[in-house]
């Protein structure tokens, strides 16, 4: 008899754990509160512009490649997947611009505009950020961790120490690059998954690699298209998925789930349940009334909320030809802007401002003569109760006038279309904690780095997927966190038929 999984979230990780498990002859059915799949990913769109709404970089295809193949099927069937070079392009407050490019000696050329000391060190630092990557290839990348225990029996001795366990990603940073620009821009690639590089550990490098060694890549047509395609083969498998169906309550009987209760009141029950709403939420809401769960929150609450953002999607008039793909104008003091932001949670008085223009590699997502661009900066994690209204118009006017300082000239006057996301809307539309963009701080003091387990420790059949669980944010790693959890699935259920028989 199928077992049957009930999957509380339709975000890439829910579709990544139902893929999987559908693929193995589970019954599965996904409850999305929202009218369409893909959580964080979404899309949005007016006047003829479209818009990714959530992640709007690719990295690491091959995690999205090994779920379509699982599930028997080649992703080049359902998705466009293209290189985007540069990188990103990167833009200083005195004047100096450099592009990131996965082409070497490219790359090389761009550092020695800047420090042909550090151009001359780029093999050894990229060997240092590539030893890292295949270390993590090696058990964060491969298997459901819990902590240091779970590491340690899956690394020996020599492995754990060459993760440098006891210094910083700027620690690793520097040890290799001495240019203060070139310093930012490295130690900046953790803000991929929201994290501070003071804070972050060595092992973090390894964003490096991903970005040099792997390349950047973007999906035609939208980044949205990669939840289109999951959704496509989750119907081939048979996957039950309600839509406009809000959970409010996981029914449990001592220590396990039983199944859920929806808003309209409708019990349905299952075998497993797997929770995409990120843990401490759900523990908040949709467990509240389970006598373990107040207690889990305060064990939980070392694996803190990342940054949220302000998101402002503009449709501007014109081009602006001195934009790549992807755009980052940095602050004047790094080591003071993220201090500001994760230390003393407050606004950061010069941030970083990250502009994606999609147009510049696909023509389908601007009118003609015209650009899409999606502007994130990164802000604080809510604070209990906190309003973001009160800030939201000053500081869009803080990021607009620093934009046109730095060379995006006249960006008012060109704003044809414009659509705003704040950590509110963030919290409220994807039930985030604290407005959260990637899931769980990485940060070695607090948590050493780990991600909330993805196996409920209260309840023996309910597990979580997504940005705050192991492995993390980001697409590859939410998804990741989908087949890593529908693995540990399938080793627990063998376990149990085991002792059945």
């Amino acid at each position: 008899m199928k077992k049957k999984v009930l999957i509380v979230g339709g975000g890439l990780g829910g579709m990544s754990t139902a893929i999987r498990l559908a693929s193995e002859g589970f019954q599965v059915t996904i409850l999305e509160k929202g009218d369409r799949l893909g959580g964080k990913l979404n899309k949005r769109g007016g006047k003829g512009f479209s818009f990714d709404t959530g992640p709007s970089i690719l990295t690491m295809p091959w995690v999205l490649e090994k779920v379509f193949a699982h599930a028997n099927r080649d992703i080049n069937d359902y998705l466009d997947i293209v290189r985007v070079e540069p990188g990103w392009r990167t833009f200083f407050e005195d004047g100096k611009t450099l592009d990131v490019s996965s082409d070497l000696p490219t790359m090389l050329n761009e550092m020695k505009k800047t420090s042909h000391e550090d151009a001359n060190n780029l093999f050894n630092y990229l060997s240092y950020c590539g030893k890292m990557y295949e270390l993590t290839m090696k058990s964060f990348y491969k298997k459901s961790i819990n902590g240091l225990q779970d590491l340690r029996s899956m690394h020996p001795v020599k492995e754990l120490l060459q993760m440098d366990p006891m210094k910083s990603m700027d620690a690793a940073t520097r040890r290799f690059i001495k240019d203060k620009h070139l310093q930012q821009l490295f130690n900046f690639l953790v803000m991929y998954i929201g994290s501070s590089p003071y804070h972050a550990p060595a092992i973090m490098s390894q964003l490096t690699h991903v970005q040099l060694g792997l390349g950047v890549h973007y999906v035609k047509g939208g980044m949205y298209k990669i939840a289109e395609a999951m959704a496509k083969v989750l119907e081939e498998l048979d996957v039950e998925v309600r839509l406009n169906c809000e959970v409010e309550d996981i029914i449990t009987s001592n220590s396990r789930a039983e199944g859920v209760r929806t808003k309209i009141g409708e019990e349905i029950k299952g075998d497993l349940v797997v929770s995409n709403l990120e843990a401490i939420p759900c523990y908040k809401s949709l467990l509240k009334e389970h006598h373990e769960s107040f207690k889990e929150v305060h064990e939980l609450n070392k694996y803190a909320p990342t940054v949220s953002g302000l998101v402002l999607l503009l449709g501007v008039d014109r081009t602006y030809d001195q934009l790549a793909h992807h755009n980052f104008f940095f602050s004047k003091d790094p080591r003071k802007e993220f201090k500001q932001i994760f230390d003393e949670k407050k606004l950061a008085d010069d941030p970083t401002v990250y502009i994606g223009v999609s147009s510049k590699t696909d023509e389908t997502q601007a009118p003609e003569g015209k650009e899409n661009l999606f502007v994130l900066t990164h802000v604080p994690p809510l604070k209990e109760g906190e309003d973001w209204s009160i800030y939201k118009d000053n500081y869009r006017e803080k990021i607009i006038t620093k934009l046109e300082r730095m060379g995006v000239s006249d960006l008012k006057k060109h704003i044809e279309y414009e659509y705003t996301f704040t950590p509110n809307d963030l919290e409220n539309l994807y039930g985030a904690n604290g407005g959260s963009i990637y899931g769980t701080v990485t940060d070695r003091k607090l948590n050493g780095g780990f991600k909330i387990p993805n196996k409920s420790r209260i309840l023996s059949n309910m597990y979580f997927v997504g940005g705050s669980t192991h492995p993390g944010g980001g697409v590859p790693m939410v998804t990741l966190s989908g087949q890593l959890t529908a693995e540990l699935i399938m080793e627990e259920q063998v376990k149990v038929n085991r002792f059945i028989g």
